[in-house]
């Protein structure tokens, strides 16, 4: 029994002492790693955009009427001065209300009274023109027997060309009576009651101003428009630019000649553009978080060379522009950093042992920052250090998967 105790007794001894040096022994804290690198580095400005065909050509109605259902419809493609793309026909009249419809009643029994008056003074004017004539051959007769002057066979004669004005005057006014008569008569017309021929019917045939292909058709279908109205819009798809809307605080960090990548359009990889433009005057935008901006919409080129897909008209694209750019810059993730006071600061692994070091950085964008001084190439650094990290704690790389 003495013997047992003593055994149990040493037993427990070992186990209590074995817990205490496991206890003493430094914490080795696994973490995740990364190695300084040179190469290339560039800083971008990057948004969404839209494609858009450079010329865009809106057909306005030229003048007002009843418009005919397109001829055309999206994606069509036109021939410049050939192909019609639009007619415009009279409007129908307006309808005539009670009072109105009187009134035009009245004026065409007016304008008959007033036409058969005319023709009875036709009527007039003959028969003058004819006593006329009976009197000058009268005058004519006593004349050549002489017994009538010279002054009563002149004035015959007056008689009978003032009468033949007369008539033709009166021919005149009953043309005109005709004409006022016609003219009442149409203003009692009423909506779908015309009556010209399909082939007098006037009509204006809009012609394609330019090559390319139809955008967008405001409406298909037959309707009245006034003059001024945009029936449909025409471009070149095979002219395309690229139009990105930046916040003004992101655009003035830019330059003209600019390089970009245009991802996300559909193919598997970028394609290079220029900045051809950034547009002068910036505009106010809502977010969608409910927020005002002041936006300024950069215009981008398909660089040369670069085989442009088969985009159209308002295609949606995601632009990353350049702002900043080195061949050779020395690198690491921005995962690294943390704030030591005011200044940069990160974790360099030497001989297992994590070491705080200062150091200062260049340009970032969302991945990696240039290192300027303070790391080397080659040097590895922990990457989002957690706080069981501090200076001279023991560290190793963590198992992949853990």
């Amino acid at each position: 029994m003495k013997l047992r105790t003593i055994v149990i007794g040493a037993v427990a001894v070992a186990a209590i002492g074995g817990a205490v040096w496991v206890s003493m022994q430094p914490e080795i804290v696994p973490v995740d790693m990364a190695e300084v690198t040179a190469g290339p580095m560039e800083v971008t400005v990057n948004a969404d955009g839209t494609t858009r065909v450079r010329d865009v050509f809106e057909v306005a109605a030229p003048v007002s009427g009843t418009v005919g259902r397109s001829p055309v419809k999206v994606g069509d493609t036109v021939i410049k001065g050939e192909t019609v793309i639009a007619r415009i026909e009279p409007g129908e009249p307006a309808f005539l209300d009670e009072r109105a419809r009187k009134q035009a009643e009245a004026a065409v029994a007016q304008a008959e009274a007033a036409l058969a008056l005319a023709k009875t003074q036709i009527t007039v004017a003959e028969a003058d023109l004819n006593n006329a004539q009976r009197q000058l051959n009268r005058a004519f007769d006593l004349h050549e027997r002489g017994t009538t002057s010279d002054a009563a066979l002149e004035t015959a004669e007056t008689a009978v060309d003032i009468a033949s004005a007369q008539l033709d005057s009166a021919h005149a006014t009953a043309d005109m009576r005709m004409s006022e008569v016609a003219a009442a008569r149409a203003v009692l017309t009423q909506p779908g009651e015309r009556t010209l021929d399909e082939e007098e019917a006037c009509c204006v045939d809009i012609r394609a101003p330019v090559s390319g292909k139809v955008l967008s058709v405001t409406s298909t279908s037959a309707r009245p428009v006034t003059a001024g109205t945009t029936l449909l819009t025409i471009g070149p798809t095979d002219d395309l630019e690229i139009v990105v809307e930046l916040l003004s605080t992101d655009a003035v960090r830019l330059a003209a000649g600019a390089p970009a990548h245009i991802e996300r359009w559909g193919g598997d990889t970028a394609l290079d553009a220029v900045v051809r433009e950034i547009e002068p005057a910036a505009f106010t935008k809502v977010s969608a978080l409910g927020i005002e901006e002041q936006r300024v919409r950069v215009v981008l080129d398909f660089a040369d060379g670069v085989d442009v897909p088969p985009l159209g008209h308002n295609f949606r694209v995601y632009a990353r522009i350049v702002e900043w750019s080195a061949e050779d810059a020395l690198r690491l993730p921005i995962s690294a950093l943390f704030r030591d006071g005011a200044d940069w600061a990160v974790f360099v692994v030497r001989d297992g042992t994590a070491r705080l070091t200062p150091i200062d950085i260049g340009q970032r964008n969302s991945d990696e920052a240039e290192v300027l001084s303070g790391l080397e190439a080659g040097d590895k650094v922990i990457t989002h250090p957690s706080d069981r990290v501090a200076q001279g704690t023991l560290v190793e790389a963590r198992a992949a998967g853990n």
